[in-house]
C-alpha cells in the first residue's frame, strides 16, 4: 500500500490506479482505525474497485472542550490493518496540507445537519461538510463508503454530493458491532471496564423501544423508557433520543415507513452514539 502526503503524489498516484481498476472506491477516515473501519474497505472492494483511505483528524468538526487532543491517533498500527484488508492507497495530509495560510471556505448543510447532533455540538457539521467536500475533490473516487453508525453524518454527506452535483456514489455501510452488541467506535478506548460495561445499555435501550414502538407502542413512552435505562446505568448527560424519518431526520410521533432511533448520550468523558433502523 503507497502512502502520499501531498496533493500532487496524492493526484498521481490515483492516475496510476484508474489505469488498472474499474473504479476508486474512497473510505475517509480520522484513524484509530477497527473492524467498522475494516468493514468499509471490505465493502469498496466488492465493487471491483480500488480503495484509497484517508486517515485525518479534521480539527474544524472539534467543538471547544472536545477530544481533539486526546483523539486516538496511531498511524502505524491503522497501516498495518489497512495493508491486510487489501487497500491501495493511503492520504495522510497534515492540518497544513488541508487548511493553508488564508483558508477561508466553510460549507454549510441546512436541514438534515440542524437537529440533533447539529444542535448538541454547534459548527461540527459544517466541519465534516467541508473536510469530506475537501476530500472527495482531492481523491474524485466514483464511490465513497461511510458507516452507518454516524447516521446523520452519512445523511449529510448525501445532502452534499447531490447538491454540488459531484456524481460520486455514497454508500451506506451497516454499522459494525461487538459480540455484545456495543457499536465499534475509535473512542470506545475511553471507556473506563465498568463504563463499557455500562455503555451496554445504549444498544439495548434502542432495541427495546424499536420493539415496542413496531409492535405498536407509543413512540413517547418509548423513547421516554430508553432515557430511564440510561440514566439507570449511569450515562452522564443525554442529548437526545429521537425516532426521526429515515431520510429527512425530522422527528415523527408515530411509525409511518422507514424511520430510525438516534441517541446521542455521555458516561464517564467518553459521548457514545448509536442508531437503529425501525419499520419497512
Amino acid at each position: 500500500m503507497e502512502i502520499v502526503r501531498n496533493i500532487e503524489d496524492l493526484r498521481q498516484a490515483v492516475a496510476k490506479l484508474r489505469i488498472s481498476a474499474p473504479g476508486i472506491a474512497m473510505v475517509p477516515t480520522m484513524g484509530a482505525l477497527h473492524a467498522g473501519h475494516v468493514a468499509l474497505v471490505d465493502a469498496a472492494r466488492s465493487r471491483g474497485c480500488q480503495v484509497v483511505v484517508s486517515i485525518f483528524v479534521n480539527p474544524t468538526q472539534f467543538g471547544l472542550n472536545e477530544d481533539l487532543d486526546a483523539y486516538p491517533r496511531r498511524e502505524a498500527a491503522d497501516v498495518a490493518m489497512l495493508e491486510a484488508a487489501g487497500a491501495a492507497l493511503l492520504w495522510a495530509p497534515d492540518v497544513a496540507t488541508m487548511y493553508p495560510q488564508g483558508f477561508a471556505t466553510s460549507i454549510s448543510v441546512s436541514g438534515v445537519s440542524e437537529r440533533w447532533d447539529g444542535a448538541a455540538r454547534p459548527g461540527h457539521f459544517a466541519g465534516v461538510a467541508t473536510v469530506v467536500a475537501k476530500l472527495l475533490q482531492q481523491v474524485r473516487p466514483d464511490i465513497a463508503c461511510f458507516g452507518e453508525k454516524d447516521y446523520q453524518q452519512l445523511a449529510v454527506i448525501r445532502r452534499l454530493v447531490a447538491d454540488l452535483d459531484m456524481g460520486i456514489e455514497i454508500v451506506g455501510v451497516p454499522t459494525q458491532r461487538d459480540d455484545d452488541g456495543l457499536a465499534l467506535s475509535s473512542r470506545n478506548t475511553y471507556l473506563t471496564p465498568d463504563e463499557r460495561a455500562a455503555a451496554l445499555a445504549l444498544p439495548r435501550a434502542l432495541g427495546e423501544a424499536r420493539t415496542a414502538i413496531e409492535r405498536g407502542g407509543d413512540v413517547a413512552r418509548a423513547l421516554s423508557a430508553a432515557a430511564a435505562r440510561l440514566a439507570k446505568a449511569g450515562f452522564d448527560l443525554i442529548d437526545y433520543i429521537a425516532l426521526v424519518d429515515a431520510a429527512t431526520l425530522e422527528p415523527v410521533d408515530r411509525l409511518d415507513g422507514q424511520a430510525r432511533l438516534l441517541a446521542a448520550a455521555k458516561i464517564g468523558r467518553t459521548r457514545l452514539i448509536d442508531n437503529l433502523a425501525v419499520g419497512d
